[in-house]
Order: structure tokens, then C-alpha cells, then sequence
């Protein structure tokens, strides 16, 4: 069985189990590839009642739940905990980046499945957790490469961890996928049909494999590799009758 058809079953029994044992049940942290597979799946178990969050909005890895308040006659928020991992002396601390933080907590034994995104600032992450696993990784996430680190709890982000955004106009010959691709990361039609054919490509969190699939405003495009934007329409035709579109790019 495929990682896609185990997905799929795995979903299709959470819906089963909380429709008719009427109270809640999560999914582990899902990644781009197996969210496609829940939103291609989303109107089948609708009748379970579903919602997907990785603890803030815009975030890549994400819990699907099954249930609703109407269904369970009560409401569960998502088991998600957000952790604050920062060097014990930030005066001596080593450069950390996102692929330390992950591998040190990996390192405890922990499955990726338990782990959400990952937020690196000035040495220091946040990250979203299955709660059953918060108190062992404060418990013994002590070091970093080489780098001591203390673990809490935090309730929420700070402000400047928010989505920043640069917003740029950029002229295209249609709306299609493949050619929003390639311009707005500087790549050859080819090439970004290429990353589109081998599921590279995700709007608004499904996989796409149409290189002809036209966008609309709000869509979010996330390309493995290269980035992340918001498609926020069409401004206008230029005299060689090419499209001018407004994207808000993430940085």
C-alpha cells in the first residue's frame, strides 16, 4: 500500500469512527502531499463534519478533525501545543536553522507525524507539537547541535511571527498554472511543468497535475523548492495583450 492509499484509509476510518461513535478524532500531522489526498477526499466523509488546522493559519503541515460540535454535542479544540525552544545563552549560541531544531527533536525518538511547521527566528523556534509528546521534549530537549536550549509552553505566537508578505505586479500570457509558475520564479514554461507533472505543485493546499488549470483570486500556490505565494488577480491587459496580475509573495 502506497503512502496515498494509506492516507486515504486512514482518513475514511476517522470519519467512520466519528460519525457514528459521535465525538472527535484527529489525524497526526499531515504534510502538503497527504492534505491533498484529505481535499480530494473532503466532500466523501463531509457527513463527519471536518476541519483542518496546524495551529495558526498558512501553515504546511496541518491535523485534519473529524467531528463537529452538532454531531459530538460538544467542541474539541485541536491537540496542538506550541513550543518556545531558545539557547540557555544566546551570547554563545551557534547559528540554529530549521533542519537543527527538527533533527534534534527527531533525535529524541520522536516521528515526524508529531512535529507541525517549524518557526526559526534569531536562533530560536517555535513549534507545533502533538500535545501527548510536549512535556517529554521539555523534559529532554536540552541541546541543539552543540548548543544548550531551554523548552516551555507558549499560548500564543508573538505579532512578528505573522505571514510577511511582498506584493508584486508581474505580466504573464494567461492565467494557467505553467505560466504563472514560470514567471513568478523565474523559470521556463518547461520547467515549471515539469514541477507541476512530478506533484510538486499544491493551490490552496490540493495537488495539482494540470499545467492549464487557471488561477483565481485567493488562490495560494506553494511550490516545493521554490516558494510561496497568494494569486490576487488580474490588473489589466498590456498592449501586446499580456496579462498583468498582482501576487502577494511570501518572505
Amino acid at each position: 500500500m502506497n503512502t496515498n492509499d494509506a492516507t486515504a484509509k486512514r482518513i475514511m476510518e476517522l470519519a467512520e469512527r466519528a460519525y457514528s461513535e459521535n465525538r472527535f478524532f484527529f489525524t497526526d500531522f499531515l504534510d502538503m502531499s497527504q492534505l491533498s489526498v484529505f481535499y480530494a477526499m473532503e466532500k466523501e466523509v463531509g457527513y463527519a463534519g471536518t476541519c483542518v488546522s496546524g495551529g495558526k493559519d498558512g501553515c504546511d503541515r496541518c491535523m485534519v478533525r473529524f467531528g463537529s460540535p452538532e454531531l459530538c454535542g460538544y467542541e474539541e479544540e485541536f491537540p496542538i501545543d506550541i513550543l518556545y525552544i531558545t539557547p540557555l545563552q544566546k551570547k554563545f549560541s551557534e547559528e540554529l536553522t530549521h533542519r537543527d531544531f527538527l533533527g534534534s527533536v527527531i533525535g529524541l525518538g520522536i516521528e515526524r507525524t508529531k512535529l507541525g511547521d517549524i518557526l526559526v527566528r534569531e536562533n530560536a523556534a517555535y513549534i507545533f507539537v502533538a500535545d501527548s509528546i510536549s512535556d517529554y521534549i521539555i523534559e529532554n530537549l536540552n541541546q541543539v547541535k552543540h548548543t544548550n536550549v531551554q523548552v516551555e509552553r507558549c499560548t500564543e505566537l508573538p505579532e512578528e511571527l505573522a505571514p510577511k508578505f511582498s506584493e508584486e505586479s508581474i505580466v504573464v500570457s494567461s492565467n494557467r498554472l505553467d505560466a504563472v509558475i514560470a514567471r513568478a520564479f523565474n523559470l521556463s514554461r518547461e520547467n515549471a511543468a515539469g514541477l507541476i507533472s512530478e506533484g510538486k505543485v499544491f493551490v490552496s493546499g490540493r495537488e495539482i497535475l494540470s499545467v492549464s488549470k487557471a488561477l483565481k483570486d485567493g488562490d495560494v500556490l506553494s511550490v516545493r523548492g521554490k516558494g510561496k505565494l497568494i494569486f490576487c488577480g488580474e490588473e489589466g491587459v498590456s498592449r501586446k495583450n499580456k496579462l498583468y496580475i498582482k501576487i502577494k509573495r511570501y518572505v
